[in-house]
């Protein structure tokens, strides 16, 4: 019994059925379909912020009070530390041979208004001018503040994208007037669009030159540092000369850890990754209850099929059809049913992932490792879930099933 009839006898049977199969299927592709959205999902969100990171160079590294806090605990004890500060900044500068450039970047909520349109709690973050270079900020018009900028105190303003929608719609911002809580700044540069976890501000954010955030908002409490070392090789050495100045002004006991914490985006995407890892995992065993159903009902009907096709059985078996013809026919009805709704299931988890990732602003692209998984699970709930009703109808009686009435 060759593949072909196998695959003709099954889809003759579904249509034979059309109601019952469609329950079947129904089963199939709720539960291929979430697992699929999870998938999809997770995959688009690691690809974003990917993408995001790349702005780090292969020889930038991050310096904040807190980089990261995997539990509730770890940010409690690390919301305690001293904050990093300017003095910091020009510790390292002075003290690290290894690095190349140190910038300085720090936040705080504004009103931000152009003409008759107004926002409240845009970030406006004060940064040094090689702060562009270490951190590759895309520019997709104008140009970034100077040194000379910063050192005057001009009154200049970078923009993100999302910034320029919301005040400037259809209206080339720049040369054009902001005011920033009261004082007056010349847009001159808009950054490119970012992703979604670029820039994470609802109503977007504005760089101006440090000097000038100080002048207005007073010499900053707290800073993050962002290094750019001498090159990839020396990346590591600089690291560590940089944690050796920060333990010596922080005065850091010896048998102590940092208080600090000193980020690469390598390692940020490797905490990512497992984070997403560890989250896949458990939402795609949540989303296996209803496969586990979906099996469940694929064997009931299974059952009820091979019940109703008894006296058929029988006459093929008397025509000399071996247990294993009859078993293959029925497992391979039954993984005809669920790899049709494996499919259909795999293309509506897309939609519904794509769906979703653009309420964020985010795009997503179907991966051969998604879908091979989800015709992979469907057609292992067919296996798995169709081989207790072909075992017994390949081991019917002949002369039983023909007499069934």
């Amino acid at each position: 019994m060759i593949t072909g009839s196998l695959f003709k006898i099954a889809l003759d049977a579904l249509r034979a059925n059309k109601l019952r199969s469609g329950l079947t299927l129904l089963g199939v592709i709720i539960g291929v379909t979430s697992v699929m959205t999870i998938v999809s999902a997770l995959q688009g969100m690691q690809d974003a912020i990917k993408e995001d990171l790349s702005q780090f160079g292969p020889s930038t590294f991050l310096v904040a009070r807190i980089g990261m806090a995997m539990s509730e605990q770890e940010f409690l004890d690390k919301i305690k530390r001293k904050p990093i500060t300017l003095k910091s900044a020009a510790l390292i500068e002075k003290g690290c041979d290894l690095c190349y450039k140190v910038s300085t970047r720090a936040n705080t909520d504004a009103r931000v208004k152009y003409k008759d349109k107004s926002l409240r709690n845009v970030m406006i973050s004060g940064v040094t001018a090689d702060a562009f270079e270490v951190v590759e900020v895309q520019l997709a018009q104008g140009r970034f503040h100077t040194a000379d900028e910063d050192r005057m105190r001009r009154p200049v303003a970078f923009i993100s994208d999302k910034l320029r929608e919301n005040l400037f719609e259809g209206v080339d911002p720049l040369g054009k007037e902001i005011t920033i809580d009261g004082r007056k700044y010349t847009v001159i540069g808009v950054e490119k669009k970012a992703g979604p976890f670029g820039d994470n501000q609802e109503r977007g954010y504005a760089y101006i030159p440090m000097s000038t955030y100080i002048t207005q908002f007073g010499e900053p409490s707290r800073i993050m540092l962002a290094v750019k070392a001498v090159s990839v090789e020396a990346l590591q050495d600089a690291m560590d000369q940089t944690r050796m100045i920060l333990r010596a002004q922080r005065h850091v006991p010896f048998d102590k850890p940092d208080d600090f914490d000193i980020l690469t985006a390598d390692r940020i995407l490797d905490v990512i990754n497992a984070f997403t890892r560890i989250l896949r995992f458990a939402l795609i065993g949540i989303s296996s209850i209803s496969l586990v159903v979906g099996g469940i009902v694929v064997m009931n009907i299974m059952m009820v099929s091979v019940t109703e096709r008894t006296r058929e059985i029988g006459i093929r078996k008397s025509l000399g059809a071996r247990q294993k013809h009859i078993l293959l026919q029925f497992l391979f009805e039954s993984l005809t049913v669920t790899l049709v709704g494996g499919i259909l299931g795999i293309v509506l988890g897309f939609l519904a992932a794509k769906t979703l990732m653009l309420k964020i602003d985010m795009n997503i692209a179907p991966s051969l490792a998604a879908i091979s998984l989800g015709l992979a699970i469907s057609g292992g709930v067919g296996l798995f879930f169709g081989i207790y009703p072909a075992m017994k109808a390949a081991r019917m009686e002949p002369v039983k099933a023909l007499s069934y009435e």
